[in-house]
């Protein structure tokens, strides 16, 4: 389960900046999540609530879907893609080795293989709001 290592990650780095920007307390924590990156987004809200720190004790974790876009090299094609759009053996095998999708995934217009993702990939933290210790 990633979301476990993705969690720990988002709270790690929360904390660092918590720490960099002398911030008392946490309040909100945003959190972008590419639709490629395959995230259940139910679990990673329980391991981040199961993980985080005394900084963050109230704070409010927002999960936001980010869509996947992709584009064709051969054409120029730009095209919305979400993983629910293939069958899931093919979805399973882009989840866990990314660089597949190139098998399962063609674009629409010249059904060339030869794509790059634009958007809806990765998972990253957006932003993050809370009090200084001086105020």
């Amino acid at each position: 389960m990633h979301e476990w290592a993705l969690a720990e990650g988002v709270i790690q780095t929360a904390n660092r900046i918590a720490e960099e920007q002398g911030l008392e307390k946490v309040v909100e924590v945003t959190i972008k999540i590419g639709e490629l990156q395959q995230v259940e987004h139910e679990i990673l809200e329980f391991a981040l609530e199961q993980l985080r720190t005394p900084t963050m004790k109230n704070a409010k974790f927002t999960l936001k879907s980010v869509p996947g876009k992709l584009k064709c090299r051969v054409c120029d094609e730009e095209w919305r893609f979400s993983p629910n759009e293939i069958e899931e053996d093919a979805s399973e095998a882009i989840h866990f080795v990314p660089e597949v999708a190139h098998v399962y995934i063609s674009c629409p217009k010249c059904e060339s293989p030869d794509f790059q993702v634009l958007e809806g990939r990765g998972v990253i933290l957006a932003s993050i709001r809370g009090v200084k210790k001086d105020d």
